[in-house]
């Protein structure tokens, strides 16, 4: 099995396919691999968002408290998504529980390592902005489209 290094593994990964490959290196100084098992939360709401976390294989769940209902999975994400963008917006907080529902594979990207290096290059930091806010625009579609399909079943 060839082993392949954090540069490799983003290279690879569509959330930097518009990113050139000086930048990924660049970026890739800010990864290392992580597993997760199932059940165990990559963020819990409200604290501190230092990471950010490309997922290469596995399943996590966007959660949020309900206090009548407990915790509800508002997103499921899978291999090519990207989870969490807290760490680039102050006061770099996680706005949602992240949870892994079976075991995960991914690279976890230091966001004070990253936020440091698109200061270092401010073009690099336009482009990953970019890139984090097609991601962003994609997740909202999502949302709406199921926030509709569920009021829709509703009124039925």
């Amino acid at each position: 099995m060839i082993k392949k290094s954090i540069s490799d593994l983003l290279k690879e990964h569509p959330f930097f396919a518009s990113l050139p490959a000086n930048y990924i290196e660049f970026i890739a100084g800010c990864g290392r691999n992580a597993v997760y098992e199932a059940g165990a939360y990559l963020g819990r709401e409200g604290d501190p968002a230092d990471v950010f976390f490309i997922i290469r294989s596995g399943l996590i769940g966007i959660e949020s408290y309900a206090p009548d209902e407990g915790p509800i999975t508002v997103q499921t994400m899978t291999a090519g998504n990207v989870v969490g963008w807290s760490w680039i917006v102050p006061p770099y907080r996680w706005q949602f529980d992240a949870r892994a529902l079976e075991t995960t594979r991914v690279v976890a990207l230091d966001g004070k390592c990253l936020r440091a290096k698109c200061e270092e290059e401010p073009l690099m930091g336009y482009q990953l902005m970019k890139a984090f806010a097609a991601e962003i625009t994609g997740r909202f579609r999502a949302n709406r489209l199921q926030l509709l399909d569920l009021y829709g079943r509703a009124q039925k």
